[in-house]
């Protein structure tokens, strides 16, 4: 028999891969997580994480938008809002890190205005560890290190937002 072992893979009811980014998930219009569902993950998956970056950011580090780590392994997805600084709708024992914007939660898209179109990149980790030792004080940079450490697998999806200053 062929593998049957399905690709890990990342999809959400908010928007396709490629598309722009809803204004409800942009800073300034609703500042909203969008809705993330994954399935495929690798045998071994004891949790999952997510991030959300903009590598196209003009700071030489790209920008962290979202960071969540120790969802439960079987979490299959997460609803739009559930990146909103209480973390209500994630799973217990869930965290979310602190944001490039130095806040907890989802920080939504904000490119400046007239530096062009921006890349939102959103991913599931499966992770080989219960939980990561991270917290809400911790930086994208922080939970990235972690994760280097224990992915097991990827998946992503992209969004693209620019602000054209108009309006």
């Amino acid at each position: 028999m062929e593998d049957s072992h399905m690709a890990f893979e990342l999809k959400s009811a908010s928007f396709q891969d490629g598309d722009t980014l809803p204004d409800l998930h942009v800073k300034a219009m609703g500042d909203t997580s969008p809705h993330l569902r994954w399935s495929g993950a690798p045998a071994g998956t004891r949790s999952f994480a997510i991030t959300c970056f903009d590598p196209d950011a003009p700071t030489g580090s790209g920008f962290w938008h979202w960071t969540v780590a120790n969802l439960p392994a079987d979490t299959t997805e997460v609803p739009a809002g559930a990146g909103h600084p209480g973390g209500h709708d994630l799973p217990a024992g869930a965290v979310q890190g602190r944001t490039d914007f130095g806040s907890v939660g989802y920080g939504g898209a904000a490119p400046p205005a007239g530096h062009g179109r921006h890349r939102y990149v959103f991913t599931v980790f499966a992770v080989d560890t219960d939980r990561l030792d991270v917290g809400p004080d911790d930086s994208g940079a922080v939970f990235g290190f972690n994760l280097h450490f224990h992915t097991l697998a990827r998946a992503s999806i992209t969004a693209t937002y620019e602000n054209r200053g108009e309006g």
